[in-house]
């Protein structure tokens, strides 16, 4: 095949439009490719049902439809590298145009602090060898014409090898996911690439990946032979203007009415025989969707409790009514202490980073100073390790969901909620963002939540310092705040406000001359410095405005750096520092009671008298009747914490317990138990049943 790209002999015998004669072939591949493997799961041990008449002909009916409009849809990369092919672009002027800019985006790239740099980390050198490489096969082809046939046929064989061998690939991964788990993708597929680096070495050690790989690359490499045979002799090109807007049309027509298709029947085609309604699908509309979504069926792949027992579970293990409501009133009968609440959660700050657990870089001689003058919660687990799980556990208050956070899922809004509470009580409700709001729906999630929502837009282009990718440094942050609370104050009203920081993140850069330390700079070690820098500034000019006395500071990480360890759910790699600073009104303490992140809005609530109906799960850790326990998930795996036993539940209905022994470092030494503590087992699933399942409440 190669070989036919560089033969000048064999490629005179005429033109062939490569678009119009490997598209349909393409699409009848994947029908193909689909209807085998439907019949190759239907022979799986792990399809276990029978199939009505009806039930088989949607099974390879309706599969057919979509596999042959998911095709459609997929062409659609493949029209746009069509086009970008054509000879066209090296007419004049236009090649003159394309190259100055092709040079432009160089400079840029290479001789400036280009938007690159930002993200840090390998980023830059991709983007300087990407344009690199496009300035100079560009160039190539333009002086030098007779490289123009061979790279056009090479850039077009490539793209439909990977067609194809992609085209292979899933269906082989379709495979061993339905082996695995009995359903089409879901969202434990997307979780599979948000957790690249764990689950790429489980992959690696559980299949022979890579011979498997070269063994469908040259499938696929035949496939595509036989596909494209009477191609080889001809020259392949472009079509005409005319025939190209045909195919424009006809394209866009297909993928449209395609994409409708998969949708309409997705909404509308369903059946009490799971494995119909998983066989008669598509695989990656099925994993488009997850993505969108976000959402991971609890009733199909988790192990269930009857409804019942749940429901008059959670009630006594939350101590709610038979509404799901929990009243709270201060014993003494006191008045509510409308104190201004500043809540701050900390982006990516692992407990270790700080001196107070082991830290020993002193990066964080602010919040260790701080630690002092404090109320402090040494024994608090984040739920999850991902920003949206922290921003969901001190708003909701309650454990986190199978899949994504509520916080990125549609009909978030109208939640019983910290800021709506808070609202009602007559507070002025702020969140406060140096990023886009827009960002991991948080935007729609506070603004339908209680809250007024203040992201970078609110400063004027001199009111920002420094700013990267994620948004302005957490000083400019932490000004807008001063400004927002110094506004709020004067209207008379009490105020909260939560501030996200984000200057702890990749790439980890931010203002010079804040922090000094050792090595490079911009690293996790400085961007942990600079954002406890900044938060030593933010109250130090707050000490000096006049609703400081009145005002309490939360303190808290949204998540730990890392979760990655020899488990799923390593529990130090959820350890987070969290603190409640209010001179003169909290007196310091250290409290060593195992908690949850959910549980910290709460306990300042108790802290504050007041009276309320509460439908949160977290609970005032300083209350006599609390129970010690704690949270944590990825996507899959959801952890309950209690009695130094980790009860784990995963998809198909996997259950593990682990005895966690602390070790001195802080780590946790966890040990598999070979028989299950029933009581623990049921608290966890009534718990995660409820949330998955009856909750979020709405008022």
């Amino acid at each position: 095949m190669i070989s036919a790209l560089f033969d000048k002999k064999r490629s005179t015998t005429g033109v062939t439009d490569w678009l119009a004669f490997f598209a349909p072939r393409y699409v009848v591949l994947a029908a193909l490719t689909g209807f085998v493997l439907r019949i190759v799961l239907l022979c799986s041990p792990a399809t276990s049902a029978q199939f009505s008449w009806t039930q088989w002909a949607a099974v390879f009916g309706l599969g057919l439809a979509y596999d042959v409009a998911f095709a459609c849809c997929a062409l659609v990369p493949a029209i746009m590298i069509y086009a970008f092919v054509a000879d066209r672009k090296y007419d004049r002027p236009w090649a003159y145009i394309i190259d100055g800019l092709l040079v432009a985006f160089a400079i840029y790239v290479f001789f400036t602090h280009s938007i690159f740099h930002e993200y840090g980390s390998v980023v830059p050198t991709i983007a300087q060898c990407f344009i690199a490489w496009k300035l100079l096969s560009f160039n190539l082809r333009l002086f030098m014409p007779k490289l123009r046939r061979p790279w056009r046929h090479t850039v077009l064989y490539i793209t439909a090898l990977t067609y194809v061998f992609c085209n292979l690939l899933n269906a082989t991964c379709e495979y061993f996911f339905w082996e695995e788990f009995g359903v089409r993708y879901n969202f434990i597929a997307v979780d599979y690439l948000i957790y690249t680096n764990e689950v790429i070495g489980n992959i690696f050690e559980s299949y022979p990946v890579v011979p498997l790989f070269l063994a469908l690359l040259v499938v696929a490499a035949l496939i595509l032979w036989l596909m494209l045979r009477p191609m080889l002799r001809k020259d392949i090109g472009i079509a005409s203007l005319t025939s190209w807007s045909r195919g424009i049309l006809l394209t866009t027509f297909l993928s449209t009415a395609g994409w409708a298709l998969l949708g309409y029947g997705y909404r509308h085609w369903q059946t009490n025989n799971n494995f119909a309604t998983g066989l008669s699908q598509n695989g990656g509309y099925d994993f488009i969707e997850a993505f969108r979504n976000s959402t991971l069926d609890y009733g199909q792949f988790y192990a269930l409790l009857p409804e019942s027992e749940v429901r008059a579970g959670i009630r006594t293990l939350c101590k709610q009514d038979e509404g799901g409501m929990r009243h709270i009133a201060t014993s003494s009968g006191t008045t509510a202490q409308k104190k201004n609440i500043v809540l701050i959660t900390i982006e990516s700050l692992s407990a270790d980073f700080l001196a107070t657990y082991g830290g020993k870089d002193n990066i964080t001689p602010n919040l260790d100073k701080l630690i002092s003058e404090s109320l402090v919660f040494d024994n608090l687990f984040a739920t999850g390790n991902r920003t949206v799980r922290g921003l969901e556990a001190v708003t909701l208050c309650m454990p986190p969901s199978a899949g994504e956070s509520i916080v990125k899922r549609p009909n978030c809004a109208g939640l019983f909620s910290t800021g709506s509470l808070l609202a009602q009580m007559g507070y002025s409700v702020n969140y406060i963002y140096g990023g886009e709001s827009y960002f991991d729906n948080m935007g729609t999630f506070f603004g339908g939540n209680g809250y007024k929502v203040i992201d970078r837009h609110a400063l004027s282009p001199g009111e920002v310092t420094f700013e990267n990718i994620w948004g302005v440094c957490d000083e400019d942050a932490f000004a807008l705040t001063l400004r927002t609370c110094d506004a709020d104050a004067a209207t008379g009203k009490p105020f909260f406000a939560h501030i996200m920081t984000v200057s702890n993140h990749r790439p980890f850069t931010f203002p010079d001359g804040r922090i000094t330390i050792d090595g490079n700079p911009k690293s996790r070690a400085g961007a942990v410095k600079y954002t406890d820098y900044a938060i030593g500034r933010f109250l130090s000019e707050a000490r000096r405005k006049p609703w400081f006395a009145n005002t309490v500071f939360v303190i808290l990480a949204d998540h730990c750096a890392s979760s990655a360890g020899k488990t799923s759910l390593p529990l130090e790699k959820y350890h987070i520092p969290a603190l409640i600073y209010a001179p003169g009104f909290i007196a310091p303490q250290r409290v060593s009671t195992l908690c949850s992140q959910i549980d910290l809005m709460p306990t300042l609530f108790g802290l504050l008298d007041f009276s309320y109906d509460s439908h949160f799960y977290g609970q005032d850790i300083l209350a006599a009747d609390f129970s010690p326990r704690a949270f944590m998930a990825t996507y899959q795996d959801l952890g309950y914490f209690k009695d130094n036993i980790l009860t784990v539940l995963s998809p198909v209905r996997q259950v593990k317990q682990y005895m966690c022994t602390r070790n001195a470092d802080g780590t946790y030494t966890q040990t598999l138990l070979p028989h299950t503590q029933q009581q623990l087992l049921r608290e966890a699933q009534i718990y995660y049943q409820s949330v998955n399942l009856y909750a979020p409440y709405r008022p």
